[in-house]
């Protein structure tokens, strides 16, 4: 399916026609139905918004109370549709995963995760700019030197990669390095920086020297043939708008990236085309941070999608659709927001309570605020999830 190329005026469009339009070119993101949704109510189309509601229930979107409550008085006087008062239970908590892991307070904003081949995690504080190794609740932090907000961490047999940039949590003054750091030595890290104006943050390896890389502040996306080397312009911007986990297929062929607002794009990875990765059956795909194919499916962290969910997509035999999704885990009450893993023995190994929460934008506690542990958390891919 062709991609309709999306950039920051996107997002500024409120005229209902042009999000018609937008709607029906990303017809899986309830991030462009709820902005028709809204521009419907403030035109006063009663009947439309609860149309267009409606269809966000049936895929699955959970409305809060107090948009519950609107939609009810959208209604004529004693005929709200009961799908309205059902819509709770699309908030219905599964929790599937365990917690087996606590890092320590003092690693600030962990972010992403990569299970090494002993054991041992990987992963990366965002703000205080270390990576921290161990398991169980025995870690050891290495400082980085030089970087910017370390995010994407991802492992090969040789080589650990992160990505740093400047990811808007960082003191203004500073000009924080962007790019791509091995650090299979923390003495003498090898860096590789990005294309002007990039900031990458969430990063891939195909096999064991190609590594993708997304930004998401800027839309582009990027690939280095080697650790170390240079990072060459794949996707230019202002075709994406906030392209997040990416996953590369088994044969290296395409990448499947997921844009936050918009939903699952499907790279080229020879010419770079953008194509939309269209499901058969109603589904909502945005809202997608971490991503990983797994024996033929995409698992997903679906942390921008009320609810909070880990879905698994199947995929049709050539990989350009999805013919059907399945939540795995959703709305756990001991979540916070679930960030970056890493799948390791068809256990997806995950951040469950993430702290972006705690955190002004240049990288200081919020008044009030105090640190607090991160829990990794393990879900089990083997089973039969939850259909």
């Amino acid at each position: 399916m062709a991609w309709h190329p999306v950039d920051a005026s996107t997002a500024a469009i409120t005229d209902i026609a042009e999000l018609e339009s937008l709607a029906e070119a990303f017809p899986n993101s309830s991030s462009v139905r709820l902005r028709l949704l809204n521009a419907l109510v403030e035109a006063e189309d009663a009947s439309q918004a609860l149309i267009v509601a409606e269809a966000l229930d049936r895929d699955g979107y959970a409305f809060s109370p107090g948009a519950r409550s609107l939609l009810e008085s959208l209604a004529p006087a004693g005929e709200a549709p009961g799908w309205i008062s059902g819509n709770v239970g699309r908030a219905a908590a599964i929790a599937s995963s365990e917690h087996v892991a606590t890092i320590p307070s003092e690693a600030q904003l962990p972010e992403g995760l990569a299970m090494m081949g002993d054991g041992i995690f990987a992963v990366t504080a965002l703000i205080s700019r270390e990576v921290w190794f161990g398991a169980d609740d025995d870690w050891t932090s290495v400082p980085v030197p030089g970087v910017g907000n370390i995010s994407g961490i991802d492992s090969s047999s040789n080589d650990i990669v992160v990505a740093s940039a400047d990811l808007g949590m960082t003191d203004p003054s500073s000009e924080p390095f962007s790019g791509l750091i091995a650090i299979q030595d923390s003495n003498h890290p090898i860096a590789a920086p990005s294309p002007d104006g990039a900031q990458i943050s969430d990063i891939a390896f195909f096999r064991d020297q190609v590594l993708y890389a997304s930004d998401p502040i800027g839309g582009g996306v990027y690939r280095s043939d080697s650790v170390g080397g240079p990072i060459m312009q794949l996707v230019p911007p202002g075709l994406l708008r906030s392209p997040q986990g990416i996953a590369p297929s088994e044969d290296g062929s395409r990448l499947y990236v997921s844009d936050y607002r918009y939903g699952l794009a499907i790279v080229d990875t020879a010419s770079g085309a953008v194509s939309r990765l269209a499901a058969d059956e109603p589904m909502l795909l945005d809202g997608i941070d971490g991503l990983w194919l797994h024996q033929g499916e995409l698992i997903a962290v679906q942390n921008g999608l009320s609810p909070r969910r880990i879905i698994t997509l199947a995929l049709s035999d050539d990989g350009n659709r999805i013919t059907s999704l399945r939540v795995l885990e959703q709305a756990n009450p001991e979540w916070t927001e679930p960030l970056g893993g890493d799948i390791h023995e068809s256990t997806l190994y995950y951040i469950g309570n993430g702290s972006w929460d705690l955190f002004e934008e240049g990288g200081t506690l919020r008044q009030g605020a105090q640190l607090r542990a991160t829990h990794i958390r393990r879900l089990d891919l083997s089973g039969n999830p939850t259909n």
